[in-house]
């Protein structure tokens, strides 16, 4: 499918370098009124003579449906945070898509909740944690209708990619579809394991380059097989294209592994943190392609483990023995690859040094998450949480303040969820719940202050919004919504009040 700079093409660069729009994520996610290729010529006609920028908006506006605005609902703020949440649900469904030539959108066949704000489509990782607190609500057939919509996604591409957007086709987000699978099991029975026995696979074969040549993988030489982010293409991306043509501007290396590198990071869904630039610091210095990322490998160790749960319940001995073996292999891989023994945590791996990463973010609970290291090892890796990330809101992202959203002093609801559960399931039940008391506390005075509920908080000062990254902090917001829902139900004694 062809994206709309492919589509557009001059139209698509005026449009886009000129700043027509503040956030070049406006254009391509327009609709057209009419056919796109009528449209290009006549922009080509009325190019000829001179246009200025006001006239390049008045031919977009009169031949494309704008996105609808940002922060269209408003709501008086209610006493209960969950009732407004229940509210909410409505507002963030969509209903099933019809295809548009032209536009961006891929249609799905069932309705879905997309994030809020600029995000109007339905986001892979996000998902995950939205469900959870759809969950709670007790929206079994949202969540079974937003699988189903994953399910057809990869058996039509082969992938999951990160949006139902032409311009997401050439990367995917991280691997949540095992866990989604494994969530709907608990609602209607391990039959579920075989509904998308099919599309787990090729899930699996995406990700170990086994359908395509996707480039994920790596073996080190130990014989290890991991895997890294890597998107498909080299150009920049077209929602950011006037940031990332500036950016290359002002770069004199490899324009295109800078792109290639760019969109990496938007596959890990941390775009964009110092987690994956080589001094910590300078966005020019990106370098997520030499990076085996630790969350990524424990996805992909649950997507192994999945497949051999679906393979049981498929009476399949020779595939349930062989994603076993897979599983225990990157299990041992993770303990030694990303564990540093010093100070007890877990780090990403660098494929170019041959070292651990100096990166120390809050990613390294994540094997926890999926009970990868022994019970012992918790005990470091509370005092690692204790004394580097816990902030008065919850866990911060990175120690670092790069002005990237990904990194201090911001805090993000999955990591919240993942290290809080981590926690628990390893026994430091106190720090957990101190966790959730923290991060409920921070989203429910947001609300009280503002009526929003966002994408990302402020961790470290509870008084100040966040901020960073390449568009203002959106609100809606899915993953916040569920993961406070899954966050208060588990702890029905939490004063959210602060």
């Amino acid at each position: 499918m062809q994206t709309p700079d492919e589509i557009y093409g001059e139209l698509f660069k005026d449009v886009q370098l000129k700043r027509i729009f503040p956030d070049n994520k406006t254009f391509v996610d327009c609709t057209p009124k009419r056919k796109p290729a009528d449209i290009v010529d006549d922009y080509i006609n009325i190019k000829k003579g001179t246009l200025s920028n006001d006239d390049i908006k008045k031919f977009v506006e009169d031949n494309f449906t704008l996105p609808a605005a940002v922060a269209s609902y408003h709501t008086d703020i209610k006493e209960d945070i969950v009732e407004h949440i229940e509210e909410l649900w409505n507002v963030l469904q969509r209903s099933a898509d019809k295809l548009v030539e032209g536009s961006s959108l891929i249609a799905l066949p069932y309705p879905y909740i997309v994030p809020g704000g600029r995000f109007n489509e339905i986001y892979y990782w996000d998902s995950y944690f939205t469900m959870l607190g759809l969950a709670v609500s007790h929206k079994w057939d949202v969540i079974e209708n937003m699988i189903e919509n994953f399910a057809f996604l990869v058996r039509e591409y082969g992938h999951i990619p990160n949006g139902n957007r032409t311009y997401f086709l050439s990367r995917s987000q991280p691997p949540y579809f095992s866990l989604m699978i494994e969530l709907l099991v608990t609602h209607k029975g391990t039959h579920v394991w075989l509904k998308y026995l099919d599309a787990l696979q090729l899930e699996y074969d995406f990700w170990m380059d086994k359908s395509q040549p996707t480039k994920h993988v790596v073996q080190l030489s130990d014989g290890s097989v991991l895997n890294r982010y890597y998107d498909q293409s080299d150009k920049p991306r077209p929602e950011a294209y006037y940031e990332e043509m500036k950016l290359a501007s002002t770069d004199n290396g490899d324009e295109k592994l800078l792109f290639q590198n760019l969109r990496a990071a938007c596959e890990s869904g941390w775009d964009f943190s110092g987690r994956w630039f080589k001094d910590g610091k300078t966005f020019t210095e990106i370098d997520i392609l030499n990076i085996l990322p630790v969350d990524l490998n424990c996805l992909l160790y649950h997507l192994e483990s999945s497949l051999a749960m679906a393979y049981r319940h498929a009476d399949n001995k020779a595939e349930e023995a062989h994603f076993t073996k897979l599983a225990l292999l990157r299990e041992d891989a993770i303990n030694k690859h990303f564990f540093n023994e010093e100070d007890g945590w877990f780090y990403d791996f660098n494929i170019s040094t041959k070292t651990l990463s100096e990166q120390k973010t809050i990613a390294g609970i994540t094997p926890f998450f999926f009970d990868i290291p022994t019970s012992e090892a918790i005990v470091k890796a509370a005092d690692v949480i204790r004394e580097n990330f816990l902030k008065p809101g919850g866990v911060v992202t990175t120690l670092i303040n790069t002005g990237q959203q990904w990194d201090a002093p911001n805090g993000w609801a999955p990591l919240q969820w993942i290290t809080i559960k981590a926690l628990d399931d390893y026994g430091e039940v106190l720090l957990a719940k101190d966790i959730a008391q923290r991060w409920a506390q921070l989203n429910n005075k947001v609300y009280k202050s503002t009526g929003k509920l966002m994408e990302k908080y402020n961790v470290v000062d509870t008084n100040t919004l966040a901020g960073g990254g390449e568009y203002p902090s959106q609100d809606g917001f899915g993953w916040t919504n569920g993961v406070l829902l899954k966050i208060l139900k588990t702890y029905d004694d939490l004063d959210v009040n602060s």
